[in-house]
């Protein structure tokens, strides 16, 4: 055992607030474990949120578990230690439980190789009642869990406060049984899906028959909480190691209610649902003991009821207010003064679409006329840095419509120069621009993401474009980490070989090429509406209501 490793451990716990490690005593012994660097799961508020709620019950330890940083990842290597647990440096193999909390499906290819550092067999079927069970959750899983379903006991569809008692009672009370005879009772169980207990036959790039076998429900009903006043959602752990090490995170909402067509939060999360104001006021003031700065989280911030009377109780009681991004058409002049008031230099904006035509086929519901106005507010309040969002290779998308993206930016541009040269001071638009990926439970999971060259003469296109204007500057996602998003997101369990292979070989690309596996099968694909997608078996929303969507989006096309 490295105790370079350990030592390195201890130091991180000394730097953190609110950690209480716990000790074991007959207790249920999970490890949660975040498939990437500390640093990106910490600054993770579900990685936080569960870890809170597992430790809640008193006979229950959760500790933490990362992937290692490279020169820990070495010193592992070197030394052969077992991946430790951050809290007791146990490893692995020494809980009942490992939870891997997935929230982004690119991690999924850190999964074998954590299963390797920790001596566990990757594959369900290799594993017998020495091992821990494994199971996993987050956003990423009840979105499409199939990539990943060969590695797993058991996974968790949907949101973790109605799903964990149940389960935790099953897992403490069935201590003594063996896997199989636990996995059975665990089918039963809303929202726990087992993966062994389905069987799935192919045709070509599609499913032929999906079977559930004797136990089994066909379809697993997608989990949410209909209290979110019973449960906070706040930071729980601080530490120097996270982009939000100055901040602490508040949940005010979950879901949105625009609907965009090609946003999964607004669908998986389903239906919208806000804390009342009290409660975030009560959150606020137990937020302030610890950091000065509060970070409102949501994916409709701008549609939480009372927002400017929050902001403004936040200020009145000497804190800061943060937000990742607003909505165009929410934003007035009490938000604004609050945001110059919590010394925001810049502030986040997302047209999403460039032309008129592609914020109608999302459904994003914005004019020009609201987009340009919202800066103009903003320009006016003295904050001249501004960050827009943008997709390309949207369906349908054309170099009308990125031409559209360009005069939009230089219009914006050109109030950005205007309003800095009157003040005398420098500002700026900043523009991040992504690739379309199409996601489960989306009206746009039956579209195709667009071919790479497509899209890289397009990238070529705007970096041309802006490179010519000063005051602008070009973020943009690369094509091919789109194309692996899309394919794990899209990809059913003959992915699970890929993920394997690729730890082996150190590339994905060398994987599904040793492998013989068309990648652009699943990325490329216009899927047919009446055709079974891999995460058809999770009851997660109207299937016609996503298809209705679908036709109306791509009935404004020809309008």
């Amino acid at each position: 055992m490295s105790w370079k490793i350990i030592e390195k451990y201890r130091r991180i716990l000394a730097g953190e607030e609110g950690a209480s490690p716990r000790a074991w005593g007959g207790k249920l012994t999970v490890c949660l474990v975040y498939p990437n660097r500390y640093s990106m799961g910490m600054s993770n508020l579900g990685l936080q949120t569960v870890h809170a709620q597992l430790n809640a019950y008193p006979d229950v330890v959760c500790e933490r578990a990362f992937l290692p940083d490279p020169d820990d990842l070495k010193e592992y290597e070197k030394s052969r230690t077992s991946l430790l647990s951050l809290e007791s440096q146990r490893p692995l193999t020494d809980f009942h439980l490992i939870a891997f909390s997935v929230s982004f499906e690119s991690d999924y290819l850190n999964l074998p190789a954590i299963f390797r550092l920790a001596g566990i067999p990757p594959l369900s079927t290799e594993r017998s009642d020495s091992y821990p069970l494994v199971m996993a959750g987050g956003a990423a899983l009840f979105l499409n869990p199939e990539p990943v379903a060969d590695f797993l006991d058991l996974v968790c569809i949907g949101e973790s406060e109605p799903l964990l008692p149940p389960l935790l009672e099953l897992l403490r009370n069935g201590a003594g049984e063996g896997r199989r005879e636990l996995l059975a009772q665990a089918a039963g169980l809303p929202g726990i899906y087992i993966p062994s207990l389905y069987e799935v036959e192919y045709d070509g790039m599609g499913i032929a028959e999906r079977r559930a076998l004797t136990g089994a429900p066909d379809r697993i009903e997608r989990q949410w909480s209909r209290h979110l006043d019973r449960h906070a959602t706040t930071s729980e752990i601080l530490t120097p190691q996270t982009e939000f090490a100055d901040m602490y995170l508040i949940e005010l909402s979950r879901g949105c209610p625009r609907g965009c067509r090609f946003c999964a939060a607004g669908f998986i999360y389903h239906p919208y649902r806000q804390r009342s104001l009290e409660e975030i006021k009560n959150q606020v003031r137990k937020g302030l003991r610890e950091r000065h700065k509060l970070g409102l989280v949501g994916a409709a911030v701008s549609d939480f009821r009372g927002i400017g009377e929050l902001c403004r109780f936040i200020l009145q009681e000497g804190g800061k207010v943060s937000v990742s991004s607003l909505r165009l058409d929410q934003l007035d002049d009490d938000m604004i003064a609050v945001l110059k008031a919590s010394g925001h230099k810049t502030v986040a904006l997302a047209p999403e679409g460039g032309s008129q035509r592609l914020r109608d086929l999302v459904k994003k519901d914005i004019t020009e006329d609201q987009i340009l106005a919202a800066c103009d507010r903003l320009i006016g309040s003295d904050i001249l840095n501004l960050k827009l969002y943008f997709i390309i290779g949207l369906p349908t998308e054309s170099s009308a419509d990125l031409e559209e993206l360009v005069a939009l930016v230089g219009k914006i541009r050109d109030r950005v120069i205007a309003a800095a040269k009157a003040n005398r001071r420098l500002g700026e638009v900043v523009l991040s621009v992504n690739p379309f990926v199409p996601k489960p439970f989306t009206p746009f999971q039956w579209c195709g993401m667009e071919e790479m060259k497509s899209l890289e003469q397009k990238a070529k296109f705007l970096h041309q474009a802006f490179s010519r204007l000063s005051n602008v500057r070009l973020h943009m996602e690369s094509p091919r980490e789109a194309y692996l998003q899309a394919l794990l997101s899209r990809g059913d369990r003959r992915l699970a070989a890929l993920l394997l292979r690729a730890d082996e070989t150190g590339s994905w690309k060398r994987a599904a090429k040793a492998l013989q596996l068309d990648t652009d099968g699943w990325v490329y694909r216009t899927i047919p509406l009446d055709e079974t997608l891999p995460w058809d078996f999770i009851a997660g929303g109207s299937r016609e209501r996503l298809i209705g969507e679908y036709r109306l989006a791509f009935a404004v096309r020809s309008t």
